[in-house]
Order: C-alpha cells, then sequence, then structure tokens
C-alpha cells in the first residue's frame, strides 16, 4: 500500500461586500463629465481592488450625496446606506476621507454605533484607521473633531464675509429686487431701467394715493408683478402680483437710495439709487403715521378690547383692529377683515364692523350670562369638572417624572462608578451628557407640572362666589383700564364669530372663563 498525504481544503475566504460613499457640500462642478465625486469613488475602486486578495469586492450601488452639507444626517445617499447596512447588504463602507461622511462628531458616534451593531467596518482611503481598536476611534474621534470645529469656522468666516461686503457696499447675493439686474461679471447689481421706472411710479402711487391697499390696486389693474428673474439653472423665480406685505418690503428697502442695509446698519451701496432720497423718506414718514411699520408699533394703544378674539365667517381668517381720523381730530375705530385688507374690499362681505357697537354688544351678553342663575351653575359645574379632572392628569404626570427621575439619576450613578458603561463603544461622555440632559428635562418638566398643579389649586371657587363676581360684572368693569378690560375679555371669551353676510355675531365662552373672573375680583378665599 502507498502511503499517501491528502491534502487540507483551502479556507473558504469570506467575500467583504463595500459600499463606497462620497459627498460635496455645494453642487458647483458637479455638472462635468468627471466631478470630485467620481474621483472620490475612483480612489475608493482603487483601494478595493488592492484588497482583492482578501475578499473585498466593490458593490455597484452608488452612495453620492451632491450639493449636501456633513453638519447632519439628512441626506438622502446617506440615509440608503444606512438602511442598506440594517438590511445587512453592507460589510464595509470605504470613504475618501472621515469628513466626507460626517463633520459632526455627535453625528459620526451614531453612525459608529450602527456600523457596530451590524459588524460592518469602516475605512478612509487616505487615512489609515482600523475601527476594532480603541486606538483607532479615538484617532478617528479626534480627527472628527477637528472637521467639525473646521466647519464652524468656515460658518464664521462666511457670516464675516457678508459683513464685510454689506459694509463696503457691495451686493451679499440673494434674490435679486424689482429695479435692478445682477450683472454676471462682476456679481454687481446694475439698473433695469424699465423696472426702475416702475419702482418710480410705485413710490409715487402711495404718496399721492391713500394707503398701500390704493396703491396694491393700481398695481393689480397694471398687471404689474413683482420681481422676475431666472437662476442659474434657467429656473424662472418671482413673479408673483403685489400684496400688502410684498409692497410694504418694496417701499421700506433702503437699496433703491443707492445704500445697504447689515442688520440695523446703512452702509453706502455701490450700486446707483433709483429712487430720490427724499421722495424716499416721505414715504417712510408716511408709512409711519399709517402704522405700517413692519409689526414694531402695532400696539393696542386704542383700546381694543376684542384684539385677537374676531374671526369673519366668509373668509375664515381674523379680524383686526385699526382706525382712522378725520379732520384731524376724531378717531373712528373699526374691526377689519385681514383678507379684505390684503386682497381689495371686494374679496369679503364682512369687510369692516364699527368698533364700538360691537364692543358694546360684547360686554352686554357677558353681563346677561351673570344674571342667569342656571347657566352659572352649569357653567361652574363643568369648570370644576375640567379642573379634577385636569388635576388627575397631572398628578399622574407628576408621579412618572418622578420614577422617571430616579431611573435617570440611578444610572448616572452607575456610569460614575463604572458599572454602566460596556467600555467597547467609547462613548461614555456622550452617555454622561446625554443623562444629564435627560434629567434637566425632566426636572424643568415636573417644575411646569407643580406650578400648574399649585394655580389650578388657586382657582377653586365657590358658586356663590362666581354668582357675586359675576353679579358686580358691570360696576367692575367701569373701574377697569383698557388693558385690564382686554384682558378681562381674553379670560372669558374663546372666540367671537362675525358673518358680514347676515351681520349675526356668535360667542364662544370659555368654560373656566366664570371661575376666572371670580379670581380676577377676589373671588377666592385667602
Amino acid at each position: 500500500m502507498s502511503n499517501t498525504r491528502q491534502r487540507p481544503n483551502p479556507p473558504v475566504r469570506r467575500t467583504i461586500r463595500c459600499a463606497i460613499y462620497t459627498r460635496k457640500s455645494t453642487e458647483e462642478g458637479l455638472e462635468q463629465e468627471f466631478n470630485t465625486l467620481d474621483a472620490q469613488r475612483e480612489s475608493g475602486e482603487n483601494y478595493i481592488r488592492s484588497m482583492a486578495g482578501e475578499g473585498w469586492q466593490c458593490l455597484p450601488d452608488r452612495y453620492d450625496d451632491g450639493g449636501f452639507t456633513g453638519g447632519n444626517m439628512e441626506r438622502p445617499a446617506l440615509k440608503r446606506l444606512m438602511a442598506d447596512i440594517e438590511a445587512g447588504r453592507v460589510d464595509c463602507v470605504v470613504v475618501y476621507k472621515v469628513d466626507r461622511l460626517s463633520r459632526s462628531l455627535l453625528d459620526f458616534a451614531k453612525m459608529m454605533e450602527t456600523f457596530d451593531r451590524w459588524k460592518v467596518a469602516f475605512v478612509s482611503v487616505t487615512q489609515q484607521f482600523n475601527t476594532g481598536n480603541s486606538m483607532g476611534r479615538l484617532v478617528l474621534n479626534v480627527l472628527l473633531s477637528f472637521a467639525q470645529f473646521e466647519r464652524e469656522i468656515i460658518s464664521e468666516r462666511t457670516r464675516d464675509k457678508i459683513a464685510a461686503t454689506r459694509r463696503k457696499g457691495k451686493w451679499a447675493g440673494g434674490w435679486p429686487i424689482l429695479g435692478y439686474d445682477v450683472d454676471p461679471n462682476n456679481f454687481r447689481l446694475v439698473v433695469n431701467e424699465n423696472e426702475a421706472e416702475r419702482v418710480r411710479t410705485i413710490f409715487q402711487w402711495y404718496l399721492d394715493g391713500n394707503g398701500l391697499m390704493d396703491a396694491v390696486a393700481k398695481l393689480e389693474q397694471r398687471g404689474w408683478p413683482n420681481k422676475l428673474w431666472t437662476t442659474r439653472k434657467g429656473l424662472e423665480r418671482g413673479g408673483r402680483p403685489f400684496d400688502k406685505n410684498s409692497l410694504w418690503h418694496l417701499l421700506t428697502n433702503v437699496a433703491y437710495t443707492g445704500k445697504v442695509r447689515y442688520k440695523t446698519e446703512i452702509h453706502p451701496g455701490e450700486h446707483k439709487a433709483i429712487v430720490e432720497p427724499e421722495i424716499w423718506q416721505r414715504v417712510q414718514v408716511k408709512l409711519q403715521h399709517n402704522g405700517r411699520t413692519g409689526g414694531a408699533l402695532m400696539k393696542n394703544k386704542f383700546g381694543a378690547i376684542l384684539k385677537g378674539l374676531v374671526h369673519c365667517v366668509p373668509c375664515g381668517c381674523a379680524i383686526t383692529p385699526t382706525h382712522s381720523t378725520r379732520g384731524g381730530s376724531v378717531r373712528y375705530r373699526y374691526y377689519v377683515c385681514i383678507s379684505a385688507q390684503k386682497k381689495g374690499w371686494h374679496t369679503c362681505p364682512s369687510k369692516s364692523i364699527p368698533a364700538v357697537p360691537l364692543e358694546e354688544y360684547v360686554v352686554a351678553q357677558v353681563a346677561r350670562i351673570g344674571r342667569d342663575q342656571a347657566l352659572v351653575t352649569e357653567t361652574l359645574r363643568e369648570a370644576n369638572l375640567l379642573s379634577r379632572r385636569r388635576t388627575g392628569e397631572l398628578t399622574s404626570e407628576r408621579l412618572r417624572l418622578e420614577r422617571e427621575l430616579n431611573s435617570y439619576h440611578g444610572s448616572l450613578r452607575e456610569l460614575v462608578n463604572g458599572s454602566g458603561g460596556d467600555g467597547s463603544s467609547g462613548l461614555l461622555s456622550s452617555r454622561l451628557a446625554d443623562l444629564q440632559e435627560r434629567i434637566a428635562t425632566s426636572e424643568k418638566a415636573l417644575s411646569t407640572v407643580d406650578t400648574e398643579l399649585a394655580e389650578l389649586k388657586k382657582r377653586e371657587v365657590t358658586e356663590e362666589e362666581v354668582v357675586q363676581a359675576i353679579g358686580n360684572f358691570e360696576s367692575i368693569w367701569a373701574t377697569l383700564t383698557p388693558h385690564e378690560r382686554t384682558s378681562l375679555m381674553r379670560l372669558l371669551i374663546e372666540r367671537i364669530d362675525y358673518d358680514g353676510r347676515d351681520g349675526s355675531i356668535s360667542i364662544g365662552f370659555h368654560r373656566t372663563g366664570l371661575t376666572s373672573l371670580a379670581n380676577l375680583t377676589g373671588g377666592t378665599k385667602s
């Protein structure tokens, strides 16, 4: 018999499926036949071919994010990659540089946890790392910290560049405005003569007319829209009809005087003015006199006690207080439909309501319900029922928050003592920060619950106290300031619906309004 030695079978080589991820922060240059994403992928493919002896194979799917920041994970290709990892289709992720995957330390840590959970390796072509040991993780985290620092520095430099650009009077980009075009050669605003003449006409219309809506109506009649322009990609933007807000922004734009604005600073601009400074200033004075100052001066200084409560039924929008003066001294107050203000009087049947008759009617209805004993009793019963129900909900929520806090504090003690960390993830500081944030959130929620419970206890009143308070409503009302009357209406009334088609008024009262009135007038016991 011949003595033959049997050769052992060669070990089965495991195939490592490699996915190449590429990213670029901006879309600039991506239209080229061979762009930076292709260059990143080519480097990854070459690296994978060099590891073919280890069983590495490149997956055909492309995970390219062009024009997406690395500061967050809101990227379509990255989401698709993470989904394929969790589906078990990927064994290794290959990138050109670490910051292509992420520039956020927190996001990177989350991704590494996912990689560890699904046994997926991570390789950077230009930076040799082994994510299987703690030293490799440390170096990765250090590099990513610098990547995040670099991203924040770039953001600060960008903001500083915009500020310096504006202070030098240069146009810093954004949407072009009516009256100007953007010179593609030197990136400056140049006057569009046809549009500039329109802008000057609009300014004169406002000066000669009766307000913003008068000018809006004239713009609609002429068919003059806002600025229409074409982007670098050939897409059309703008060209919408003017409304009250867009017209106000045009009339208050200091660029038409040849200047530029940076926050609260005004600087001389490089572009030419198309509106005389005197005309522009007269328009600003008239705008301020008419109360349209962008919201800064829109205060309830004329005692509109139903502000924020009245709604237009046909238009489904709010009815806001306004006023007009006649003869230089007599002031007339109204509540005007916002839709009618923006789109014109012909669009709304409600239009405007004289303020005094409406307010007197609502006050009379409040006084009337106080004389209805059955209504007071039923309202108080429902209010107390709601209060008890809410107290029960808050008590249960308080117990839950206390248990949650005890659990978080226990986990924190274990982590600090060294028994709560697994040591392999290298994310001890991240877990500590997460627990501290959860504790702070729960403590804040617990404080809010305690405050509301205390307020509910203070609002407990008897039927006798409510009847006494509502019975004295008219005498109390006469002593209140306009601000106090407005606050009282908000306590009592939830909503007022006005239908201009038939002049009907519907008042919706808060269920707890009467008890609030009793508390406001000192009806509660000390």
